[in-house]
């Protein structure tokens, strides 16, 4: 492994996208592997696009193809945005970072360890495992990712804790051959159902740390997207066998 694509959706994110920027800059990965840094502007309406263009701009230490930076004139939503950075990634291995500061670029190498140790193809970093920080927010918050993610191992046959989590590394391979549709929230349910599905992967979980916001503070997922992981769990899981029958043939 040479190189991590890290993917950034970005969406009128100017007062958190410089210091997330510092932190992934500032992260050495394990055995020399370099980063490769996609952001994905999904039309912001702010300042974003200034601040990340100085930020670039002004970073002389990245290698260099360091950093990729590519605008949505329209608005098409988080998972939309994730899809441009799939398209454009070249590492063998790719993440989702968010971008604010709700999870710690310091513990990508937590994630890369199982796909250097027992050559894991996915890697799902979760909020409910293990001694780490976890801010005290929401208790109907923390219910309801438990319930999607038990409804979305209801259907997938997995055991996994966290599967909203955004930190889920994938070996780039596999996913650039899924057919993935959904541009908004529901990117997380689908691409579980969707990797669930191809025969002998190898995916594992490990804890991490989570330092949530509120919605006072930019946080932008609703109840509205709890209804549609559970609609986008089942349309995938039960109704898409002919995508399914696709990545099982290309994986073979």
């Amino acid at each position: 492994m040479k190189r991590l694509s890290i993917i950034i959706p970005a969406f009128n994110e100017e007062k958190t996208i410089t210091r997330i920027l510092e932190r992934i800059n500032a992260v050495k990965l394990i055995r020399d592997i370099e980063k490769e840094v996609i952001i994905v502007n999904d039309c912001s309406t702010d300042n974003t696009e200034a601040v990340i263009k100085a930020y670039i701009a002004n970073t002389k230490n990245g290698t260099r193809n360091y950093f990729t930076y590519i605008r949505h004139e329209i608005n098409q939503g988080k998972g939309a945005a994730i899809h441009t950075g799939i398209a454009n990634a070249t590492g063998e291995y790719l993440l989702v970072q968010d971008a604010d500061l709700e999870y710690d670029p310091g513990e990508y190498n937590t994630l890369l360890k199982p796909v250097l140790l027992v050559a894991a193809d996915v890697v799902y970093g979760s909020r409910f495992m293990g001694g780490h920080p976890h801010r005290i927010l929401f208790f109907w918050h923390s219910i309801g990712n438990r319930f999607l993610t038990h409804i979305s191992n209801m259907f997938s046959n997995l055991n996994l804790t966290d599967m909203n989590t955004c930190y889920k590394l994938f070996r780039s391979d596999i996913l650039k051959r899924i057919p993935l549709v959904e541009k908004r929230f529901g990117f997380d349910p689908e691409v579980t159902v969707k990797v669930a599905k191809i025969p002998h992967i190898k995916i594992y979980e490990v804890g991490i740390s989570y330092y949530g916001r509120t919605f006072a503070e930019g946080k932008k997922i609703g109840w509205r997207d709890g209804f549609r992981s559970i609609y986008c769990t089942l349309r995938y899981s039960l109704f898409n066998t002919t995508a399914s029958k696709k990545i099982n043939t290309q994986h073979a």
